[in-house]
């Protein structure tokens, strides 16, 4: 390491006084006025983690659905998954570091995590659509330089595009081809093979509209076209030409505010479908007959799937463990559903991706989504041969059919993180092999009226267990949401600190609308008067 080099670029990327960030479940986040001196100390982070693991690190700068004036980064591990806990710690040490305590710090962390200098490093980097991600990402390059790593500038993702390159790349080739077209050569594929096998070809099964968000989903899908079949009839909407990034748009929010986006005619009964700003999440919708929204989330995405999955896996008689894994804020009835009905094991866990992830992992078949729309499929190595095998060599003409298809879905499915490319396939592909409208689907079950709200409050005061679903403190608050709760039917109520702005969000859900929102609005003057509410009380 050169010191003066490190001093002499540092000086050309300033932290501005008094500025604190904190690394969280989407890296870092925030106006991107304030970025660059995080941006090329991510790139100085991602040489010393590439050198630690001895592998090559993914860097993407996008801060996914926030609005267009923010900007963010977070380093991709080296399968393709969230930077390890541990180093989040140093991210964050790295980034709040006064100029002249740069170089002590480089030095500690190369002490703490056993960082051997000597290595190379080789590092991948993506950004999304924002007017500031190419200056961002130039400060990567520049971090990366300056401690004498190797880079790949992939510039135009969306952010799974960049988790599944660095898996290609650190797995040699066996997940895929470590290149765009390698991406769509291996989902077009795999999606082609599925849908010869279904019978209802009918025209108007393959119509979709897609709302873009005004982000890179617009400019990758257009790329990925020419690879899809001709059945395939997909138009796109707020591609990003007329618009912002996010304004009134994409699938944060469309399942925040429960009605479709601007810029996007929806006729009663038609399959539209929403990708966030930087394409690693999908709601799936429409509008019926009295012109009623109905909105298709993540638990119902992950229930379509669950239950495709469940019939090949029992059509291919083998035992292999199946789970799902939601969040607290999964809708009760697909948590019933899930469990009563279709008989597959349901696991809780914090909210975050990493911890869906996790978790996941320790089944044959993961399915993890969050209500959100951000989700995939884990197979465990073990299962995934096995299928591979059964596909090749079973005799039964039935049960090597089945292991057929759950092959082409393990080849669609982007197993490094959710990818609303990737999903979106999967769901198009099990509607058209299952005959299904998306009426039918959406009927599978019906949500329990529920409602979001964000409290100006201090959410440091918060602490939650049972994966969230339970305050500890302050003093008082889960006894008040209790007493709160026991008075509606079917209800639940849970409020957390949120990981990404400095507000606690509060999720409430009854039997009918009025009594959701009655109670949401109850547990948020609780959360205001016991947890340091500031400006005016909420109102109803």
């Amino acid at each position: 390491m050169d010191p003066e080099a490190l001093k002499k670029y540092s000086a050309l990327h300033p932290k501005p006084a008094g500025l604190t960030l904190q690394y969280g479940t989407a890296g870092f986040r925030t106006r991107a006025d304030q970025l660059d001196h995080v941006m090329f100390r991510m790139g100085l982070l991602a040489v010393l983690r590439s050198k630690a693991v001895v592998a090559t690190i993914g860097v993407m700068v996008t801060a996914s659905h926030n609005p267009e004036e923010d900007n963010g980064v977070k380093l991709v591990d080296p399968l393709g998954e969230m930077l390890h806990p541990s180093w989040e710690e140093y991210a964050t040490q790295l980034v709040n570091a006064e100029e002249q305590e740069l170089q002590k710090i480089i030095t500690e962390i190369c002490q703490n995590a056993a960082v051997n200098q000597h290595k190379d490093a080789s590092v991948f980097i993506g950004r999304d659509t924002r007017p500031s991600s190419e200056k961002l990402s130039q400060a990567v390059i520049d971090g990366i330089s300056v401690l004498g790593g190797q880079y790949h500038d992939y510039g135009l993702v969306t952010t799974p595009q960049l988790h599944y390159m660095v898996c290609c790349q650190n797995t040699q080739g066996q997940y895929g081809k470590a290149t765009l077209e390698g991406y769509y050569e291996k989902l077009s594929k795999a999606f082609t093979e599925l849908i010869k096998q279904s019978s209802s070809s009918g025209e108007n099964q393959r119509h979709l509209k897609i709302d873009c968000a005004n982000g890179i989903g617009a400019l990758k899908l257009s790329e990925m076209e020419t690879y899809f079949p001709k059945e395939v009839l997909i138009r796109l909407y707020n591609d990003g030409t007329k618009e912002k990034l996010n304004h009134l748009c994409g699938a944060d929010f469309v399942k925040v505010h429960q009605k479709p986006p601007g810029g996007l005619d929806m006729k009663p009964n038609e399959r539209c479908c929403s990708f966030d700003g930087d394409a690693d999440r999908i709601v799936y919708y429409y509008t019926d007959a009295t012109g009623h929204f109905h909105l298709i989330d993540g638990d119902k995405i992950a229930t379509l799937i669950s239950i495709f999955l469940k019939e090949l896996l029992a059509k291919m008689g083998q035992t292999l463990q199946m789970a799902v894994v939601q969040t607290a804020y999964a809708n009760g009835s697909s948590t019933r559903y899930l469990e009563e009905k279709l008989k597959v094991p349901v696991h809780c866990v914090k909210t975050g991706v990493k911890h869906l992830h996790h978790k996941a992992q320790e089944f044959d078949v993961g399915v993890y989504f969050e209500a959100n729309g951000h989700g995939t499929v884990l197979f465990s190595k073990a299962a995934e041969t096995k299928i591979r095998q059964l596909a090749k060599e079973e005799k039964d003409d039935e049960k090597r059919e089945a292991a057929k298809v759950l092959e082409n879905m393990i080849d669609l499915i982007n197993q490094t993180v959710g990818d609303a490319v990737s999903d979106m396939l999967v769901i198009e592909a099990i509607l058209a092999l299952k005959g299904l409208t998306v009426q039918q689907w959406d009927a599978i079950y019906t949500d329990l009226p529920n409602r979001l709200l964000k409290v100006q409050a201090n959410r440091r005061v918060i602490a939650t267990t049972d994966a969230e679903r339970r305050a500890v403190t302050p003093p008082g608050l889960q006894e008040e949401i209790d007493a709160l709760v026991k008075k509606y039917k079917l209800a639940r109520a849970f409020v957390r600190p949120s990981g990404t702005e400095d507000v606690v969000r509060i999720y409430a859900e009854a039997d009918t609308q009025e009594n959701a929102d009655a109670l949401a609005h109850e547990v948020s003057l609780a959360v205001f008067h016991l947890a340091g509410g500031r400006g005016a009380p909420p109102q109803p």
